[in-house]
C-alpha cells in the first residue's frame, strides 16, 4: 500500500484538519463528534440540508458545505457510516427553525443511523424529514444495500436541494424538489482497478490488466458483469444504455450530465469520455443543457469513472444554476 498517510486510523479525521484549515472562510469543522458546518452558522429562518456518509469519497461531503448547498455535514470512518451522535449534532448545528432536510444515500448503516438521529431530533422539537436517493441502475441490492445504491446523484440532487432551500422554500417545497431530483436522476459506473483502505493494507478487489468492472459501486461493490477492457465509446455506450433506459429518458429531453471520476481518473480521460456521452445523447435526440466533469464522488484512489443524466425541467435548471461557494463547487458569484 503506498499512500500518504500517517497512521492509518486517523487518516479521516486528520483529513477533516485540513479541510477546516484550509478553507476556514467557508467551512468550521468540529470533532468529537466530527461533523462541518457552515462557517457562518445556520441560515436563520430557512430551511437546513445536512447529508453525509462515509469518508473515502472526497470531497463528499464536507466539499459541499457552504452557501447555496448543505449547512452541514457528518463524515464517518473512511467507508463507514456516520454514527447517530455525529448526525444529531450536525443537525442541531444548522437547525435555524424551519426544519431540517436529512440527504441520505441509500447504505443500510446510513439509514439506520440517520433514522436514529432524526427521531433524536424531533424529540427536541426539531422537524426534520429524510430524502433518500438510490439512483444507481446497476443492481438492484448490493453488498451495503436494500435496494438501489445513493451514488454521484448526490452531486446534482445537494446542488439543487440546497439552492431551494437558499432561496426560502418552506419545508414541505424543498422536500418535494428534492425528491423530484431523485425521480429524474440515473447513474452507473465502472472501474478499471480497485481501490485500498487505509486500514485494511490491501485491494478490494482484483482486476486483470484487460479487465474491467461494469456498474461497480463506490465502495467497490461488484457490478453486473466483469468483462475485457473496450474502447471509451463502448464504455460509455454500456453505462448511458442502461441509464437512458431506466427512467426512460426520451427524445427532446433537456439534460443534465455529469461525468463524474472515482478518484484516480485523470481529466483528459474524463473529458474524452464525456464527448462521447455527449455524441451518444445527440444521437438519440438528448439535449445536454448543463455540464459536469471532473472528480466529485469519489472511491479514495479507484480508476474508473460513472456518468449520471438528470432529466431537467426549469425550475430545476434555474436551482441548477443558482450561485453556490464550497470548497468543491463554485459559480454565480
Amino acid at each position: 500500500m503506498k499512500k500518504i498517510i500517517n497512521d492509518p486510523a486517523n487518516v479521516a479525521r486528520e483529513a477533516l484538519q485540513g479541510l477546516g484549515e484550509a478553507h476556514a472562510d467557508l467551512l468550521t469543522v468540529h470533532f468529537d463528534p466530527n461533523f462541518v458546518t457552515r462557517a457562518g452558522g445556520p441560515d436563520t429562518g430557512k430551511v437546513a440540508v445536512v447529508s453525509g456518509g462515509g469518508s473515502g469519497h472526497e470531497p463528499l461531503a464536507g466539499g459541499y458545505v457552504g452557501e447555496g448547498i448543505l449547512h452541514a455535514a457528518v463524515p464517518g470512518a473512511v467507508f463507514t457510516s456516520p454514527t447517530p451522535d455525529q448526525i444529531l449534532d450536525a443537525t442541531k448545528a444548522a437547525d435555524a427553525g424551519a426544519g431540517v432536510v436529512h440527504l441520505v444515500l441509500n447504505y443500510t448503516g446510513d439509514i439506520l443511523n440517520f433514522e436514529t438521529a432524526a427521531e433524536l431530533a424531533e424529540a427536541e422539537d426539531i422537524k426534520v424529514v429524510p430524502v433518500i436517493l438510490d439512483d444507481d441502475v446497476a443492481v438492484k441490492d448490493s453488498t451495503y444495500t436494500a435496494g438501489r445504491r445513493g451514488v454521484a446523484g448526490a452531486i446534482p440532487w445537494y446542488k439543487i436541494t440546497g439552492a431551494s432551500a437558499a432561496r426560502g422554500d418552506d419545508l414541505d417545497t424543498v422536500v418535494e424538489i428534492s425528491r423530484r431530483v431523485v425521480a429524474n436522476v440515473r447513474t452507473m459506473g465502472m472501474a478499471l482497478t480497485a481501490c485500498t483502505v487505509p486500514h485494511s493494507g490491501e485491494p478490494s478487489f482484483v482486476l486483470e490488466d484487460d479487465e474491467m468492472e461494469i456498474g461497480i459501486g463506490v465502495h467497490g461493490e461488484p457490478g453486473r458483469e466483469r468483462v475485457k477492457l473496450t474502447s471509451a465509446d463502448e464504455i460509455v455506450a454500456t453505462l448511458l444504455g442502461s441509464v437512458v433506459e431506466d427512467l426512460p429518458f426520451e427524445r427532446g429531453d433537456k439534460t443534465l450530465l455529469f461525468v463524474n471520476g472515482m478518484g484516480g481518473t485523470p481529466s483528459v480521460e474524463l473529458y474524452l469520455a464525456y464527448h462521447s456521452a455527449r455524441t451518444y445523447l445527440a444521437e438519440r435526440g438528448i439535449e445536454v443543457a448543463r455540464s459536469l466533469v471532473g472528480n466529485y464522488f469519489t472511491s479514495l484512489e479507484m480508476q474508473g469513472m460513472s456518468i449520471t443524466l438528470l432529466k431537467l425541467d426549469d425550475e430545476l435548471t434555474e436551482l441548477w444554476d443558482a450561485p453556490v461557494h464550497t470548497p468543491a463547487l463554485r459559480w454565480g458569484r
